[in-house]
C-alpha cells in the first residue's frame, strides 16, 4: 500500500475516534446535567406541596389560614361550662308508709325522707356584656345553683332568668361586677344552606372547649320528624359530632357567627344531631331574659296530613275504624279533652281544609299559623265531615305544658 493512501486511512480512522470520544463526553455531560437536582424558587403561601411518591397533596391550612381556627378564636372565649346542683327529696322505701303496715307496726320503723344532690353539666354563651348566657332548658330546669366557668377560668354564680321546655331554650344571667365579657356573634339561620360548614363548640362529656367539624345535613328538620314529639321547632341537623355537654354550646358557620343552639342527639343514629336555629332564639331572648312566660298558642288536635290516595286506602281497609273524606287536607285523629279544639267541636275524623282562608296540607303548616296568630285568637276553619263543609271558629289558647 503507497504511504499517502495509508496516511489518508489513518486520518480517518483518528477522525472517527476523536468524533466519538467528543459524543460520549457529551451525552454524559447531558444525562448529568438531568440527574442534578433544580433549585426551586420557594412556594408561595397555601400552595399545594407533593408528598414522597410525587402526588400532589391538599394544602393542610394552620394558623390564621384554617378557617376553623379563627372561627372559634372569634367565638371560643364566649362559650361557657355551665355546672349545675340541685337537691331533692326522696324516701327510702315507700313500703313503710303503707298504711297497713303502720297499723301494725306504728311510726317505729318509719324512715324520714333523704336529700340527694344531684349535679349536671352543660354548654352556653354569652351574648351580651352585662351577662347574658343563652342555654338549654334541660340543662337548667329545677337547678338549685348555676355555676358558669368561663374559658379563661373565671368563675360566675349564675341566676336562670327564664326557660322554656316548648323550644329548649333558657337564659342564664351572671354579674360580671365591672369585669369585660367576650360576646359570642350572631349569625342569621335563615341564611344558612345545606352543605354550610357547621362548627360545635361546647364541653362534651366533662371535656372543656371542645370543638367539632362538620356540615350542615338538612335545614327545617321538624321536632316530630327528629324523634322529640314534646318540641315544637324545626332543627338545623348536622354531622358535626354532638355529644352529652354540648347541649347549649353554640354551632358556627365558617365565619365563626352563632346559627344555632346546640341542643339533641339520636341515641339509635350515629353522626346525627340538631341545633335551634338562632334565629328561634333571637325572638325568645327577651322574653326569657324577663323571666316572662313564652307564648305557646294552640288548639289542641293531634292530626295527620291527608291525600285522597290514603283516604281511599283507608275507606277500603273493612277493619278501618272509620271513613275519611278523599280529600286533600289534614286530618283529625284525635281532639285532646278540655282544649280548643274540643269547645269549638272539632271532632276526630274531621278534615280540615283551610285556616282563615288559607288552603292547608300539611300538618306542619297548620301548626306555624297557630303558632303565629298568637293567644286568644279567634281562627275560622273550613271542615270536611264526612260529605259535608262545614264552617267552625277555634280561639287559641296557651300551651298548658308551657304555663
Amino acid at each position: 500500500m503507497k504511504p499517502s493512501k495509508l496516511l489518508r486511512q489513518l486520518g480517518s480512522h483518528l477522525l472517527s475516534f476523536l468524533l466519538g470520544v467528543i459524543l460520549c463526553f457529551s451525552n454524559f455531560h447531558l444525562l448529568s446535567s438531568l440527574a442534578e437536582p433544580i433549585a426551586e424558587a420557594p412556594l408561595a403561601q397555601n400552595q399545594s406541596q407533593s408528598d414522597s411518591t410525587g402526588v400532589a397533596s391538599v394544602p393542610i391550612p394552620s394558623g390564621p389560614d384554617s378557617f376553623v381556627a379563627a372561627a372559634v378564636n372569634r367565638t371560643g372565649p364566649a362559650v361557657v361550662r355551665i355546672d349545675t346542683e340541685a337537691i331533692v327529696t326522696r324516701r327510702i322505701d315507700p313500703f313503710f308508709d303503707d298504711p297497713f303496715f303502720r297499723e301494725f307496726f306504728g311510726d317505729r320503723f318509719r324512715i324520714p325522707p333523704q336529700q340527694q344532690r344531684l349535679v349536671g353539666q352543660g354548654s352556653g354563651f354569652i351574648i351580651d356584656r352585662s351577662g347574658i348566657i343563652l342555654t338549654n332548658a334541660h340543662v337548667v330546669s329545677n337547678a338549685d345553683k348555676v355555676t358558669v366557668t368561663l374559658k379563661d377560668g373565671r368563675t360566675f354564680n349564675g341566676e336562670v332568668k327564664g326557660t322554656d321546655e316548648v323550644t329548649d331554650l333558657a337564659v342564664v344571667k351572671i354579674n360580671p361586677k365591672g369585669a369585660d365579657l367576650p360576646v359570642a356573634p350572631l349569625g342569621d339561620s335563615s341564611k344558612v344552606q345545606v352543605g354550610d360548614w357547621a362548627i360545635a363548640v361546647g364541653n362534651p362529656v366533662g371535656l372543656d372547649n371542645t370543638v367539632t367539624l362538620g356540615i350542615v345535613s338538612t335545614m327545617s328538620r321538624s321536632a316530630a320528624k327528629a324523634g322529640i314529639p314534646d318540641k315544637r321547632l324545626d332543627f338545623i341537623q348536622t354531622d358535626a359530632a354532638i355529644n352529652p355537654g354540648n347541649s347549649g354550646g353554640p354551632l358556627l358557620n365558617a365565619r365563626g357567627e352563632v346559627i344555632g343552639i346546640n341542643t339533641a342527639i339520636r341515641a339509635d343514629a350515629m353522626g346525627i344531631g340538631f341545633a335551634i336555629p338562632i334565629n328561634k332564639a333571637k325572638s325568645l331572648i327577651s322574653f326569657l331574659a324577663a323571666g316572662k312566660q313564652v307564648p305557646h298558642p294552640y288548639i289542641g288536635i293531634q292530626m295527620l296530613n291527608l291525600t285522597p290516595e290514603l283516604a281511599r286506602e283507608n275507606n277500603s281497609n273493612p277493619n278501618s275504624p272509620f271513613m275519611v273524606p278523599e280529600v286533600e287536607g289534614v286530618l283529625v285523629v284525635r281532639v285532646l279533652p278540655n282544649t280548643p279544639a274540643e269547645k269549638a267541636g272539632i271532632r276526630m275524623g274531621d278534615v280540615i281544609l283551610s285556616v282563615d282562608n288559607q288552603r292547608v296540607n300539611d300538618g306542619g303548616q297548620l301548626q306555624s299559623i297557630v303558632e303565629n296568630a298568637g293567644i286568644n285568637r279567634n281562627l275560622k276553619l273550613k271542615i270536611q265531615r264526612g260529605d259535608r263543609v262545614i264552617d267552625l271558629t277555634v280561639q287559641t289558647e296557651q300551651l298548658a305544658s308551657a304555663s
